[in-house]
């Protein structure tokens, strides 16, 4: 605790008689005019608990000296008492701009001085610790922030690994799973913050769309429990074949829903519905759940454009590819189901970003 009282006065008595007050409650130390106390000032700054100050004195007075506290900022950490036999309202208010304490006017009753120094140095220690107290709890804060987003950073590479994972067991069933998955990543993104942008009602914001593309990879992760014959039938499925294949939504559903325990909770609910819901048709002509318009999980319905757009300009074990021109004019004219009109508004407005993300995995293919 700051126990040190500086007095400040050029008349000698008037030191004494402060010291006799005060020096039985505080240490008080003395300073015959502003240059002096200045000086104390700098060096005790942690010690002191007031300034007790005159104002007219020879040199540097008192004023001069609230100039240099207020300059150095010494006026915010320590508290100034006033004592002067100046009685102009005009330089009260003028010791008030500096923001001091108080203002007791020569000749002054020793009890009250006695009082109104308590009062002040009580207030800016209650400030002090109040103060210590905040930056403490601010710190805590701080480490807790810390420890969380750590949590956090540990928690989205293990939703990663997790994803990272079944894209490889997908992958090592249907060998053109692999760039699929990683092209559908990519027109998912170029969708998504296109959407963020012209339609803000569906709240997406950089980490949503994040999550988004990430869990993107999981569409098609149900495949894993479709029999080879099937899965890799170079042809035309038969209605039977076809019905069984479209249980990919289902099952693929179930295996997250299997794991929703050992991973985020957002990740676990976009990828389930990313993965149940991405065959879902605007009109309701989609499966499995025909849901209609709205109904569809706005996440299915990004990434499911992003994978027919990709279906159709890839060659497939049962497809050639077709032109970017065809498959554009397939999409927006409804011959691959309906879409969700904002959707494909964003899907022409970034027609030429689809495109150039086709080009260059072609490039890297021919690498």
């Amino acid at each position: 605790m700051q126990n040190t009282v500086l007095v400040v006065d050029d008349m000698e008595i008037n030191r004494d008689i402060l010291t006799e007050i005060l020096g039985g409650e505080y240490q008080v130390e003395t300073a015959e005019d502003g240059r002096v106390a200045l000086e104390m000032i700098e060096k005790m700054q942690g010690e002191l608990a007031v300034v007790l100050l005159d104002l007219m004195m020879p040199e540097v007075d008192g004023f001069a000296v609230l100039d240099v506290m207020q300059e150095k900022h010494w006026i915010e950490k320590i508290p100034v008492l006033i004592i002067s036999g100046e009685t102009s309202v005009k330089a009260e208010r003028k010791c008030f701009d500096y923001h001091i304490s108080d203002f007791i006017r020569k000749p002054f009753d020793n009890a009250l001085v006695k009082k109104r120094v308590k009062n002040v140095v009580s207030l800016f220690q209650y400030q002090r610790d109040l103060e210590a107290k905040v930056h403490e709890q601010t710190e805590t804060l701080r480490e807790q922030n810390r420890l969380l987003k750590l949590q956090a950073d540990r928690l989205k590479k293990s939703n990663t690994n997790i994803i990272e994972i079944l894209g490889t067991v997908v992958e090592s069933r249907d060998f053109e799973s692999g760039e699929h998955v990683n092209r559908v990543k990519g027109y998912t993104r170029i969708l998504a913050q296109c959407l963020a942008e012209k339609y803000p009602e569906y709240g997406l914001d950089q980490e949503m769309i994040d999550v988004i593309v990430s869990a993107s990879a999981l569409h098609d992760v149900g495949k894993i429990a479709i029999p080879d014959s099937i899965l890799l039938k170079p042809g035309r499925l038969t209605d039977e074949e076809f019905a069984c294949m479209k249980t990919h939504t289902t099952r693929g559903g179930e295996i997250l829903q299997n794991i929703r325990n050992t991973w985020d909770e957002e990740y676990g609910k976009i990828s389930y519905q990313i993965c149940r819901h991405h065959h879902e048709k605007y009109d309701g002509r989609g499966y499995p759940d025909g849901l209609v318009a709205d109904e569809i999980p706005i996440a299915a319905q990004i990434v499911s454009i992003a994978d027919v757009y990709d279906a159709l300009v890839n060659e497939r074990v049962y497809k050639d590819a077709f032109p970017k021109e065809e498959a554009f004019r397939m999409i927006t004219e409804g011959e691959c189901g309906q879409f969700n009109p904002k959707l494909l508004e964003c899907f022409r407005m970034e027609r030429k970003a689809f495109e150039e993300l086709k080009i260059s995995y072609d490039h890297m293919d021919n690498e």
